[in-house]
């Protein structure tokens, strides 16, 4: 494996280049081989210690940087809030430093407030990954959704790109539109007017309103859910209308007149935005985004330990 990225810390794909997205994917492939063995593990990181600081309740994302840190051989340090000192009114820097001083070498992150990564690499000389702040970035979720339409389709560039659902309070939604124009592809939302941001237009991302007509001019569909932890007021009238119109069904992607791609970041709310029987669909590529994660975070984890060193 050859190259370097340009950064010493993945905080948000929009201080990444499109070389560092171009390495951590063809990066990603060969680790994806690396886990498809019988034996697992390679030594990329033995002698490095990672501390995973999660502040924010996470499933999918905690397991799959876990299972990549173990799988490249690293040392780990699990760190969960609501079992900690923050409870008892401990900083973020506090929390950091005290881990540092266990001579921690990285940082997973993932915080309720945006720029706590940000905050995080101006005080701490580890190595610092974002694994989601806020309504902010995901940038490890931008890159393993690249890498599964890349897989899938062969390429990014010149591929239409859309959205589904709540835009307002994702923030897979932010870091998958830079990803995705970095690499030369289309992008497109699609959801409520009340959840889609106004500035989006600026981007340079086409909006629609109407699911099927995203459907119609899309590639790939990326279906996000409705975010109520992050609402503060009702954006919607219920669940039962916004799954009328804007679930997508097998029905519906039955209908098209081409094959097109759907994903999920996850956890999916089942007969909301999409009905099981899409989901399990051969349109579905959900269970090989979760393969695919891995993979990545195995890249970046060793393309940023590689950075340290040199």
């Amino acid at each position: 494996m050859s190259g370097t990225l340009s950064t010493r810390h993945l905080i948000g794909i929009k201080d990444v280049t499109s070389s560092d997205i171009k390495l951590i994917l063809d990066t990603a492939t060969e680790f994806k081989e690396v886990i498809n063995r019988p034996i697992k593990k390679v030594p990329s990181l033995r002698d490095v210690t990672v501390a995973n600081l999660f502040f924010e309740n996470s499933t999918r994302t905690r397991i799959s940087f876990e299972l990549a840190e173990k799988r490249l051989s690293a040392d780990v340090v699990n760190f969960s809030a609501s079992s900690s000192s923050v409870k008892k009114g401990e900083t973020l820097l506090d929390t950091v430093n005290n881990i540092l001083s266990m001579k921690v070498d990285m940082v997973v992150i993932r915080h309720p407030m945006p720029g706590a990564p940000h905050f995080l690499k101006k005080h701490i000389p580890a190595n610092v990954i974002n694994a989601g702040d806020g309504t902010h970035e995901h940038p490890t979720q931008a890159l393993l959704d690249a890498y599964s339409i890349r897989e899938r389709l062969g390429a990014l560039s010149g591929k239409k790109v859309v959205i589904v659902g709540d835009i307002l309070h994702s923030r897979v939604a932010l870091s998958n539109i830079f990803c995705l124009q970095k690499m030369g592809a289309k992008v497109a939302v699609c959801g409520p007017p009340t959840l889609i941001p106004r500035h989006l237009a600026d981007l340079g991302v086409k909006v629609f309103y109407k699911v099927k007509e995203a459907l119609s001019w899309c590639d790939v569909a990326n279906v996000l859910r409705i975010q109520f932890e992050r609402q503060n007021i009702k954006y919607i009238p219920s669940l039962r209308e916004y799954a009328m119109y804007y679930g997508i069904d097998k029905a519906m992607l039955d209908a098209l007149d081409k094959e097109i791609v759907l994903m999920h970041p996850g956890p999916i709310n089942r007969g909301v935005e999409l009905s099981s029987d899409a989901a399990d669909s051969h349109h579905s590529i959900i269970l090989d985004q979760v393969e695919n994660g891995v993979a990545v975070r195995m890249a970046i984890l060793y393309l940023l330990a590689s950075e340290k060193a040199t």
